[in-house]
């Protein structure tokens, strides 16, 4: 009999269990093919999974992990916290300090602390919505900000990889104020506020959406959002779940410096732990119960192990730590770009900050009809060689990679050596 531990068997028995196998869609490899390696460590720069292979990880949990896996501080302050007690459903010190730094990397005043990025987004919404009086949002194409019902349409990552119809198991009553626009189309935006602006409670945007792959704002757009909600009495709410703290100490706001009226933050911030926020102007959050009567609650809502990891993962993502990243995510781009070429593979290399996406088409991507012209079939084959010589990049087209400060030279150059053999097998696709 075999051994039940090795991800084959992990992943038939968890298929009998969990739905897909899998607790999140793209984990499943559903886009890329093959089995999911099941994870048993992470240290540094490294994971290794329950067969014993060793990758470089270019996911660091979809992000949070910028100080890379099992960073001392961060499992000290871990150890620390659970030794005194797990949850309370009272207020601890750590939600204090936790919303103190945040605040004082960022240009909010005020934060009330959640669970997840979707639980950031949907309270966000809410707020606009009490705040404002209004019913409508809109939102763009290809940005995703969890899976909440109002803003399943037209969503990125996931949804774009699984190729799911939009928004099922979402009544019409739940999308039906939803507006969704062509991203980076300003235009578009300026007729919707034309014809609809008084109905409009906020607009919602991925501060630099990375969920249909990188793709920047143009110069201006940003800017030019929150002067449009501001004139027609509407919100701006930059959603910095992904970005946040991760291109900067001060998220995507510490590159343009465009302050939104609220922000929705998410993963670094919680250091690998379940932990979001949303934040905004003190007379935004005033509105939220007890002081005022937009409801929201959650029972876990700054956790005492979550508001650790993220106070020991912030207060050590330094300037030193930030320009490591950008050193090593700059570095690896163009080796990317240097070998995709060599092997004559349509390509482009997206950036924001220090975040990119590999999308293999031959021209720039400035929408989701743009990400989702590429083709797919040489992604796949781009990564399960890179994954064949140890590299772990994130298993879908759509998606960003991602680079901790504990990603040193020895785990860049293993790194650059995969690139020469997973372009050509881009290229005979």
């Amino acid at each position: 009999m075999g051994n039940d531990n090795t991800s084959a068997e992990l992943f038939q028995r968890a298929s009998a269990v969990v739905p897909g196998g899998v607790n999140s869609p793209v984990r499943a490899f559903g886009a890329v093919g093959g089995t999911p390696p099941f994870m048993a460590s992470g240290s540094g720069p490294y994971l290794t999974d329950v067969d014993g292979n060793t990758y470089v990880d270019l996911v660091c949990s979809w992000g949070p992990l910028i100080l890379g896996h099992a960073h001392p501080a961060v499992v000290e302050a871990l150890a620390e916290a659970a030794a005194k007690g797990t949850s309370f459903g009272a207020p601890t010190p750590g939600e204090v300090e936790l919303a103190e730094e945040i605040i004082a990397r960022t240009p909010v005043e005020q934060v009330r602390l959640v669970n997840s990025g979707t639980e950031a987004t949907m309270s966000a919404i809410r707020l606009a919505r009490g705040a404002t009086g209004r019913g409508r949002i809109v939102k763009f194409a290809g940005n995703y900000h969890g899976h909440v019902d109002s803003l399943l349409a037209a969503a990125g990552s996931g949804m774009a990889t699984f190729a799911v119809p939009d928004t099922p198991g979402v009544t019409r009553a739940g999308a039906a104020d939803t507006i969704v626009l062509p991203y980076n189309d300003i235009d578009a935006v300026e007729r919707v506020f034309a014809e609809s602006g008084p109905d409009i409670a906020c607009v919602i945007v991925e501060a630099c959406p990375a969920n249909m792959g990188v793709v920047p704002p143009r110069d201006g757009f940003n800017a030019r959002l929150k002067e449009l909600t501001a004139a027609h009495g509407a919100l701006l709410v930059l959603d910095e779940v992904l970005t946040g703290f991760r291109v900067s100490r001060s998220g995507w706001y510490g590159l343009e410096g465009v302050a939104a009226d609220l922000v929705t933050f998410g993963k670094v911030m919680g250091g690998g732990l379940p932990a979001a926020a949303f934040g905004g102007r003190a007379d935004l959050m005033a509105h939220l119960t007890p002081g005022g009567q937009v409801y929201q609650a959650g029972t876990l809502s700054g956790n005492p192990l979550a508001t650790a990891a993220g106070l020991a993962t912030l207060r050590n993502a330094t300037d030193d730590v930030y320009a490591r990243i950008d050193a090593v995510s700059a570095q690896v781009a163009d080796a990317v770009e240097r070998e995709l070429s060599a092997a004559g593979v349509p390509h482009r290399v997206q950036r924001g900050g220090n975040l990119f996406t590999v999308f293999f088409t031959d021209t720039e991507v400035t929408d989701f009809d743009g990400a989702r012209a590429q083709n797919t079939d040489r992604f796949a084959a781009f990564f399960h060689a890179m994954l064949e010589q140890g590299v772990y990049l994130p298993p879908a087209a759509f998606e960003a990679w991602f680079f901790s400060a504990a990603h040193d030279d020895a785990a860049i150059d293993r790194v650059i050596s995969a690139l020469p053999r997973a372009a050509r097998a881009a290229a005979e696709v």
